[in-house]
């Protein structure tokens, strides 16, 4: 039986994990109080593998194992799994747990790929977040993978708070060596050039430093690689790591980092989504705190864009470029749900709001790069203009579909104003780039 939890760390306030081959937990009044709410989120996993995400209602006095395990049967993914595993479905989901089977063949694909698991450096960048930096260390410490090591950024810090904190880890984060680099000069995408420099692995697994690592991280973006052998690219699941406030909730509403629970694989081939964007909606591929990419194909493509990301006037959209790379190129990118993070969300409204701001200038800053690097882009753009309306605006397009009655349209409108400022903030971020060099 496969755990996701790692030791001392468990998702909380509104968040639960269930993994179904073991034991089903009650949710206690204690841990409804803390959720000053009254619905959960669980995560419910079988043999390590994420099948869904349900909403359960929990009263004052909690809910029982029991009471649990019934409203989580009722999941028809559940069965589901099991079918495609071979294995039989009971009539109901006991309290100890899904009888475990010595190697369901879901696990014994992970065991394969471990089998000639390749060499992994894990890059965090970080500035000025030291606490939840070394949170973030204790999870990588606990990974289950037999060969990696770790690289942490130090992006243009006000202190050295980070510096001595490593200093006290003597090198290792767990069984992994661990190097510490510092860039002076600030944005996501320095840092993670910065850092690829001292990559060792065959490939770099980044992360962010507000985030809690699954134990089977690297062996799932392992498993992810052997599906096609041209993967150049892995994404994986991103979630909440806590829903405790109004500002967290609204983030998931907004669309969150979750791009769902079906392995997926992309490209200009044979793997082309139904999609009249494609290959421009790169946000659908995944996100930047939990992206892997084979380094040789990544320094191939050029690394990282110092002009895009946070800490520049871009705001963001380096991933998307990444991704979006990537796939030009003629390699493949797979999305892997099992490769689980969990992610600490703004708590804060204010935050949420600038967030949004943020987010809408990178995506404008990304698509305008895209264009400046290959004007043919812009035409297709161009002649999808009604598609790219439907997709910002719509309220049945993924990008609106979980927001709910009550959404603040001024987290909408900062969006968008993002978007329009975002070529602005493109050209303002390359001018920056020539002056520093």
């Amino acid at each position: 039986m496969e755990q996701r939890d790692v030791t001392g760390w468990a998702p909380s306030g509104g968040m639960l994990a269930v993994e179904l081959s073991g034991p089903i937990p009650s949710i206690a009044a204690s841990r409804v109080e803390e959720a000053a709410g009254s619905h959960f989120s669980i995560l419910v996993t079988l043999h390590g593998c994420p099948l869904a995400m349900t909403q359960v209602a929990a009263p004052p006095t909690g809910v029982s194992a029991e009471q649990l395990a019934t409203i989580l049967w009722r999941l028809p993914e559940i069965a589901d799994h099991l079918r495609g595993d071979g294995l039989v479905v009971p009539d109901r989901l006991p309290v100890g747990g899904l009888d475990a089977v010595p190697s369901p063949p879901c696990l014994a694909r992970r065991r394969r790929a471990m089998a000639d698991a390749p060499s992994f450096t894990v890059l965090v960048a970080t500035r000025d977040r030291t606490e939840s930096l070394l949170r973030c260390l204790t999870s990588v410490a606990a990974l289950d993978y037999p060969d990696f090591d770790v690289v942490v950024v130090d992006s243009a810090p006000s202190t050295d708070t980070t510096r001595r904190a490593l200093e006290q880890m003597a090198g290792r984060v767990g069984r992994a060596r661990l190097s510490y680099v510092h860039e002076s000069l600030p944005g996501l995408a320095r840092a993670h050039a910065a850092g690829l420099a001292a990559v060792t692995g065959a490939w770099v697994a980044i992360t962010d430093d507000d985030v809690v690592v699954d134990p089977h991280w690297l062996a799932s973006l392992a498993e992810a690689i052997t599906w096609d052998h041209d993967i150049a690219c892995v994404t994986g699941l991103i979630l909440p790591a806590e829903l405790l406030t109004p500002a967290q909730s609204l983030l998931e509403q907004y669309g969150g980092f979750a791009r769902g629970f079906v392995p997926r694989l992309f490209d200009e081939q044979g793997n082309r989504p139904i999609d009249p964007l494609f290959p421009l909606t790169a946000g659908r591929f995944g996100s930047g705190a939990n992206m892997a990419y084979r380094v040789d194909a990544l320094r191939a493509a050029g690394g990282f864009d110092p002009a895009l990301g946070a800490g520049t006037p871009a705001r963001g959209g380096d991933d998307l470029a990444g991704f979006l790379r990537v796939i030009r190129r003629g390699h493949t990118l797979a999305y892997q749900p099992s490769a689980i993070i969990w992610h600490h969300h703004r708590r804060e409204y204010d935050g949420l709001r600038r967030q949004a701001r943020h987010y809408g200038v990178g995506l404008g800053a990304y698509l305008t790069d895209a264009i400046v690097r290959e004007p043919r882009l812009g035409v297709l753009l161009g002649r999808r203009s009604i598609a790219a309306v439907a997709h910002q605006f719509g309220s049945a397009s993924p990008k609106n579909s979980s927001k709910r009655a009550g959404f603040p349209k001024e987290l909408e409108r900062a969006e968008r104003l993002g978007i329009l400022l975002g070529p602005f903030a493109y050209v303002r971020s390359r001018l920056a780039l020539r002056g520093a060099r």
